[in-house]
């Protein structure tokens, strides 16, 4: 039995790209999907395997944090 990836084949130019676009408070997680095809689960799992653990965890409680404050925000 094959198991499905979390993530698509994204190119690694992508996945940079991707990384940059969710670390900024300015970009939702529509907008990555709009650019590159990836959900919000996807773009989440793709930080936490190209991430350090501490930093994808700061990077989560700020997107959590932000959009329990803003409805629009990632």
């Amino acid at each position: 039995m094959q198991r499905m990836a979390k993530t698509p084949d994204i190119p690694d130019a992508h996945i940079s790209g991707i990384i940059e676009m969710a670390l900024s408070d300015h970009v939702s997680f529509t907008d990555i999907r709009t650019e590159y095809g990836v959900s919000e689960k996807q773009v989440k799992a793709l930080m936490r395997d190209n991430l350090k653990t501490g930093s994808y965890q700061a990077w989560r409680k700020r997107v959590r944090t932000f959009s329990d404050r803003r409805e629009t925000y990632k």
